[in-house]
């Protein structure tokens, strides 16, 4: 083989013509060649920003007035909704189709698996679900970390109508009950 010398001005073409000249191909191995199909690139990026928009979507600094009725009861009616449909949601007039089990997690991840869990309520037309936020026995100082923050956190979603507190079956002061939008309420 040559080497090429700096400076050359040699045709590149030429000198690859020349170097591959002793080449020979493989024969033939008989096997079938399959082509595999192209894969779908993944947006992974888009994917992440949807993520970190929806968790975003729900802060943690919202100030509102909780409509504490007993004490630390949660309860919250969106404005223009009738008093009967709070009356409702607390006596278990709806049937609850849909679960989500937030106790023992930190503030991120409950905020994050509560957006999911909505939206997957959405899609699937769930109308009464329950969220179980935990009493705060294993918190410091005992108290319920999630509790208010599971309420602010419901209060920001346009498709949330009314919450309370769990019946005592149901997991009283560390559940709440949530009466979501149904499809007729959407338009």
């Amino acid at each position: 083989m040559k080497k090429r010398a700096a400076g050359h001005s040699g045709d590149d073409a030429a000198l690859l013509q020349e170097l591959l000249a002793a080449v020979v191909p493989l024969p033939p191995h008989g096997r079938v060649v399959h082509l595999r199909p192209k894969r779908k690139p993944i947006p992974e990026q888009r994917l992440r920003d949807e993520r970190a928009a929806l968790t975003d979507s729900l802060s943690d600094h919202v100030t509102w007035d909780i409509g504490t009725e007993t004490g630390e009861e949660l309860v919250y009616l969106r404005n223009g909704l009738s008093r009967q449909i709070l009356r409702k949601l607390r006596r278990g007039h709806w049937v609850t189709q849909d679960e989500l089990d937030l106790h023992g997690l930190t503030s991120v991840e409950a905020r994050s698996l509560l957006v999911e869990f909505l939206n997957a309520c959405v899609r699937n037309g769930a109308r009464c679900v329950r969220i179980v936020h935990g009493k705060g026995l294993r918190s410091k100082n005992r108290e319920p970390v999630l509790k208010t923050k599971v309420a602010n956190w419901l209060i920001q979603r346009d498709e949330v109508l009314a919450f309370c507190q769990a019946r005592q079956v149901d997991g009283g002061s560390g559940a709440v009950m949530v009466l979501l939008k149904s499809e007729r309420r959407k338009a």
